[in-house]
Parts: structure tokens; sequence; C-alpha cells
């Protein structure tokens, strides 16, 4: 919807209805991602794309019915259908389009939502687009990091889905959920289409060397938007981190700093200090630890030995840092997984990012009773 938000939101305004098809999912080689959206206004021009042309005109036709009749409607296009070609999806792959009329009746908090896209708040809102009964297609919640608004039918229903959301909206991902007719986690029936309107949360790696390598890989494959930062170019290259989105060659902390003058820190970032070398670590560390919301990190980590930790600490009380600021650091980083290899303890610390996150102890679910989905406090 981002892509035709300026066009939606004129026909919203103005209280009239424009019809809404998105792309909800995917299946091969179809040509436009899940989110991928298409308007059509009331006076019959048509915004964006929903399959870079194939069933542009099937589509646009199908939004003006539903305008009509005001009722939201899933689509499938592809090869599986009888008459793929005659709507023109050639390519091989198969979309499912949710169509729907939106309006300021329809969608009464389009415009909160447009607000929190423009500002870069996260924000994701999640439709049902299947369902056994007719009435619950096209229900809406608005899920945000700290509250979520809106009804998708009933209690059950809407707990499970903005547990879920607001893992997605983490992660900055759009995506569509099975559940059973209820919001049964184990069940089919109702299928939710969660479009997530935030960048990708960012996690720092400080430190070219070969756990930073894997660190990266996990952070990656977890949904952040990767850095690799350290002050030696022979070792911070692309070539020896294929998995961070950039590398680069700088002091830490200096680098640390001019991210946080342009605004680029914020309270999902993840800053991962491997270099154990006190001339970098602690002027990075003294910097990370002293920042306040909204530029003070979701976690703030250290690699080293018991022996390095302590070191790291006496350094860090010597410049100054009160207790308070020093319990924000989680030294040596990593939960108890007994890791060896690079790759264990990549996962032993995307298990202790993830287990601060969402309020997870990191024991065994089998030795334990109770929900295993935490609440978000």
């Amino acid at each position: 919807m981002r892509d035709v938000l300026d066009e939606l939101l004129e026909t919203w305004k103005s209280g009239e209805t424009a019809g809404v098809a998105t792309v909800v999912q995917t299946f091969r080689s179809a040509p436009r991602p899940a989110g991928a959206s298409m308007v059509v206004a009331p006076d019959a021009s048509a915004y964006g794309s929903v399959s870079g042309g194939c069933v542009e005109g099937a589509v646009y036709e199908l939004a003006q019915e539903v305008v009509g009749s005001g009722a939201p409607t899933l689509q499938r296009y592809g090869v599986s259908d009888d008459d793929a070609f005659a709507v023109g999806l050639t390519c091989g792959g198969i979309l499912d389009v949710f169509v729907e009329p939106v309006s300021q009746s329809t969608f009464p908090e389009l415009g909160e939502v447009a607000a929190d896209i423009e500002s870069g708040r996260p924000v994701a809102v999640a439709t049902v687009i299947a369902h056994p009964e007719a009435g619950w297609l096209g229900r809406r919640m608005v899920v945000r990091p700290e509250q979520a608004t809106g009804s998708l039918g009933s209690d059950r229903a809407d707990a499970a889905v903005a547990d879920d959301v607001r893992g997605l909206l983490a992660a900055g991902r759009t995506a569509t959920l099975t559940y059973g007719p209820d919001g049964e986690r184990r069940g089919e029936g109702m299928r939710v289409f969660v479009a997530s309107y935030a960048p990708k949360p960012r996690m720092l790696v400080f430190g070219a060397i070969d756990f930073a390598a894997a660190v990266a890989r996990q952070g990656a494959f977890l949904g952040y938007q990767v850095t690799v930062c350290d002050a030696r170019p022979v070792f911070t290259t692309a070539a020896r981190f294929p998995d961070a989105h950039e590398v680069v060659v700088s002091w830490p902390h200096k680098y640390l700093a001019k991210q946080v003058e342009a605004g680029a820190i914020d309270e999902r970032t993840v800053i991962c200090v491997l270099t154990h070398d006190p001339k970098f670590d602690v002027p990075l560390l003294e910097l990370a630890l002293r920042l306040e919301p909204p530029h003070r990190p979701a976690f703030v980590g250290a690699m080293g030995s018991r022996r390095t930790h302590d070191d790291r600490l006496a350094r860090l009380r010597d410049a100054g840092l009160a207790e308070d600021e020093l319990a924000r650091l989680s030294s040596p980083i990593g939960l108890d997984l007994g890791a060896r290899t690079p790759e264990e303890t990549a996962v032993s610390i995307a298990a202790e990012i993830i287990a601060l996150q969402w309020g997870g102890r990191g024991d065994r679910l089998t030795e334990r009773d109770g929900r295993i989905h935490h609440e978000v406090e």
C-alpha cells in the first residue's frame, strides 16, 4: 500500500470509496511481491500494479465490482486456473489478490496509519482475507509495538494475531498467516494478511573477525539490516562478510556517533561488540551505553572471557559510567548453549537477543508449563 498511499488518501479524505487490490501471497515466479497494491479511484483511474501488467485488467474490473457490491473478495490468478491465459498471467507464477473497498467507514484508521508511515513510526495492518464466515472478511487490526486497535472478530483471534504481528513488525516483514476460524494456532480456515510498515531493525556488528561473519549471517536471517564495522581495512571487506548489507571501515565509536547524529539508531537497534580490544571496545561502549531514548539500543553485547569482561568493566567505570549504565551491557555476550564454533556462538548471541526482545528466559520449553508466547510489556 505504501506505493499508492497518496492516491488512496486523496480518495479517502474526499469521503469517497476506492477499490484496493493487494497481493497477499505469491507462488513460484510471480511478478510482484506480497504487499504490492493497485488503487482504482472513483473516477476510474488506476494507480500502482499487482502483476507488472499480467492481470491488471482483470483486477481492475474486479476492484470496480467490489466497490459496487461493498463485499471484499480473495481471488487467485495463475497457471492453476483454467483461464490463466485469458487473464494474461503467463509467467508461470500464482498470485493471491485481496480486493476490498476502502473508505472512511471501512477503514477509519487509515489517516493515522498514513501519518505513522510518513513519520517512520512502525505500524502494521492485519486484515482477514479468508474465513468460513463472510462477515469476518475485511476486518482489520492496526498493530503498533505498544498497542493494538480494532478487532478481527473475537478476543482469542485478536490476541493470537496481535502476538504474531508484533513479531513480523519487529522484523519489518509482510506475510499471510493461517489460523483456525477463532484464531487457533493449529488449524485452518482463517487467513490474515499482515502489511508491516517499518524499516528493518539494524544490527551493528563491530569487529571484522570470523565470529562477526557468523553473527552477520544470523542477523540477516532474523531480518536485521546488518552492518559490519572495523577500523582495519585489510580485514573489513565485503568478500569476508557476504551476508552483511553494509561493510564499513571506520573507528567503531566514530561510526556509531555519526549514526546517532543522523538519527539512524533507534530502540530496535542491536549492537554486538566482538573486537574484545579495549582501544576499540571502551570508546564504543562508553557511547553506546550512555545513549538515551529514542536512540537507546535494544541490546548492547560484548564478547570476551570473564577476565576480559572484568577488565572492560573497570575501564568503563574509570571512564565515568554509572552502574545503571553498565547494567545495560550484556557481557559476556550470548546464552549458555555450550557453543564452541563461530556458528554456534552466533546462535547463542541471536538467542539472547530474541529472549530479551520477547521476554524469554532461555529455558527448555519441555521443562516449563503455561503459555509458550510471552506477553509483550
